[in-house]
């Protein structure tokens, strides 16, 4: 461990303006310090600001404090009643011990868990821009098939995120300057072109204050991970579904996917084929062509293609099983 300074915001217009590196539950950076991943020169705790409260809006949906712990807000008795899919994919992630201290703002912004990020003896684009990307033609398992570069192939690892994705949240920022601005889930990610050390569209000294989501949708809520094991893993494939019926055909169907790409997924081209249909396998195949069909093979991640199409088919034929 290297060290560093630490600094205590002590409001939130504060915290931009201490130019450090911002911590809450800590569950993903001190991994990474301690690997020497990441080497911050100072640390801004904001552990302490006003920012885990969870309130109604005026358009009836909800805003969730930047605090909020995975935890509570997959108990909070509005997220289950009303927002199912968010609930799934936070238990879904990690264990009940991360979860209590993991925060909503900082399950957005965790770092992917490509070996090659982790191992510093090794190149990686993402840890050291220029260095190569050790995962093509190397241990790729876990990768991307969607979005991805010659220079990164990783994806994200967040299950909360992928719910958030399909439900179109909304990140609520504060910059260092003390302006504010509001970013959809969907502009919130960059994709990894060029430049895969920038993850995100936040600049030096943005801090997350909310996340506020939009009125609750009707329909079968669904959310499917598949991984190597029961627990405490992240997704080779991950499926978040929300699908109405009317009239025994699909009136509205959102679908967003994890463990695919770089950030979490979601074609509008799949959802649109699938509206106004009534649902069958030959159906769910169409769609599955349309997500998949520019899905680059790496070797060791080959699976992953057939294994998103059984997927997609099982999680859109059990939310319209009732039809």
């Amino acid at each position: 461990m290297r060290p560093f300074e630490y600094a205590r915001a002590g409001n939130v217009s504060e915290a931009g303006q201490l130019a450090g590196r911002f911590i809450a539950g800590g569950t993903n950076l001190l991994d990474l310090m301690k690997l020497e991943v990441e080497t911050p020169e100072k640390l801004v705790d904001i552990t302490r600001l006003p920012l885990r409260e969870i309130v109604e809006t005026e358009d009836g949906g909800l805003r969730i404090g930047a605090l909020v712990t995975n935890s509570d807000l997959a108990a909070e008795p509005r997220i289950r009643r009303d927002y199912e899919v968010l609930s799934r994919a936070l238990l879904a992630g990690a264990s009940g011990q991360l979860r209590n201290k993991a925060t909503t703002g900082g399950n957005l912004l965790q770092r992917t868990r490509c070996s090659y990020f982790y191992e510093t003896s090794q190149p990686c684009n993402k840890r050291e821009p220029g260095s190569g990307c050790g995962a093509i033609g190397g241990f790729n398992r876990i990768h991307a098939i969607l979005g991805a570069s010659d220079k990164c192939i990783a994806t994200h690892p967040s299950d909360m995120a992928v719910a958030m994705r399909l439900l179109d949240a909304v990140v609520e920022t504060l910059k260092a300057d003390g302006s504010s601005r509001e970013i959809s889930v969907g502009e919130f990610y960059r994709l990894p072109g060029e430049t895969p050390q920038v993850e995100t569209v936040l600049e030096q000294g943005e801090l997350i204050t909310a996340v506020r989501l939009p009125k609750p949708l009707s329909g079968e809520h669904r959310y499917r991970k598949v991984r190597d094991r029961a627990s405490y893993a992240f997704a080779l494939v991950s499926v978040a579904a929300v699908v109405r019926m009317d009239g025994g055909r699909i009136a509205e169907a959102r679908l967003a996917f994890g463990g695919l790409a770089h950030m979490p997924w979601r074609d509008a081209a799949v959802e649109d084929a699938l509206v106004g249909e009534a649902p069958s396998m030959a159906l769910f195949d169409k769609a599955a062509d349309i997500l998949l069909a520019e899905a680059k093979r790496q070797g060791e991640n080959d699976f992953k293609i057939p294994l998103a199409r059984r997927t997609l088919k099982a999680v859109l034929a059990d939310a319209t099983k009732g039809a």
